[in-house]
């Protein structure tokens, strides 16, 4: 079996994944296969899984760290990550979906503690909330969500895809879209006016970086205001103490949130089957596993815009099509 491994730089070797920032930050220890995402049927299926069966179409979110990451020819996943997909659902487009939108409802439920999807909050009700990075994968799930919870208005931070957004938010509901390259000072402004009066007491920061979070911090109430952010090798120390602060790991559905993974998973399969929750937009990286090196080397880079960089393992040179 064809497996692709990731080290520093970032570099690729083939014996015989989707993070370029782990290796990045944690050095040697993290080059192993570290594919997350994988779509497909499933092969075989372990002790005690009821819920899926061999011949089924899935799409799953690989345990970090762990052998059997996606980039490789056959890739594990423990069931309560793994969502059904319905048959109008590619493998190209399920394969964008797991680990992106665990990490948005991870943010939104786990850690903000936002009015859940499925008891969605009145239309009378105002809850302004800032996503940043609204354009990327993360925070495009987390638009989605946040609009099935009734969350608004949304204040949507983003840049060169910004008409990506603007498909997904509803202006009617005072939503609006943010381009942050006009400058801390403009955008502060902005997430100000499009307030229209009412306190910003919840923001989730999908960039951490670049001093997103703090132009976040800059209207964000001191008092009652609560951000996550994703990145956790920083300690954003200029945080100021007063607002509630909170690091968005997607591994924690492999440790206490275990449940609530298992019920996201229903939930985002019910919502493919429905039409509402849809994949974010892809782009296949020639190659298979060859062209994981240049996948992420582009990701580093900034290249990617409003794209879930795809790879199909059967284009991989020496692999047999099934």
């Amino acid at each position: 079996m064809k497996e692709a491994i990731v080290s520093r730089g970032p570099k690729v070797h083939i014996i015989e994944s989707e993070d370029w920032k782990r290796p990045e930050y944690w050095g040697s220890k993290a080059s192993i296969n570290q594919g997350d995402d994988h779509a497909g049927v499933v092969h075989e299926v372990g002790e005690g899984v009821s819920d899926f069966k061999i011949g089924d179409r899935v799409a799953a979110m690989h345990e970090g760290k762990q052998p059997g990451g996606s980039y490789a020819e056959y890739g594990v996943s423990w069931a309560y990550t793994t969502i059904h997909l319905p048959e109008h659902t590619s493998f190209q487009e399920g394969a964008a979906i797991p680990f992106a939108a665990f990490t948005a409802a991870c943010a939104l439920y786990a850690k903000l503690n936002l009015p859940n999807p499925t008891h969605p909050i009145s239309d009378l009700q105002k809850l302004p909330f800032v996503i940043w990075g609204a354009s990327s994968a993360v925070g495009s799930y987390a638009v989605q969500l946040a609009k099935k919870s009734n969350i608004h208005p949304l204040i949507c931070v983003a840049g060169r895809a910004q008409e990506h957004v603007e498909r997904m938010i509803d202006r009617s509901k005072g939503d609006t879209v943010i381009d942050y390259r006009k400058g801390r000072p403009t955008v502060t402004q902005e997430i100000k006016a499009s307030l229209r009066g009412e306190k910003l007491e919840y923001a989730f920061d999908a960039v951490s970086e670049m001093g997103s979070y703090q132009t976040i911090c800059d209207v964000l109430d001191h008092q009652t205001g609560k951000i996550t952010l994703i990145i956790p090798a920083q300690s954003y120390s200029d945080i100021p103490k007063t607002i509630e602060k909170s690091v968005t790991t997607v591994a924690s559905v492999h440790e206490d949130l275990k449940v609530f993974a298992r019920a996201l998973s229903i939930y985002f399969g019910r919502g493919l089957e429905d039409g509402w929750f849809k994949a974010h937009p892809q782009e296949v990286v020639p190659g298979g596993l060859g062209g994981i090196e240049k996948g992420l080397t582009n990701l580093k880079n900034g290249k990617a815009s409003a794209v879930k960089y795809v790879y199909k393992i059967a284009d991989t040179p020496g692999i047999e099509s099934p």
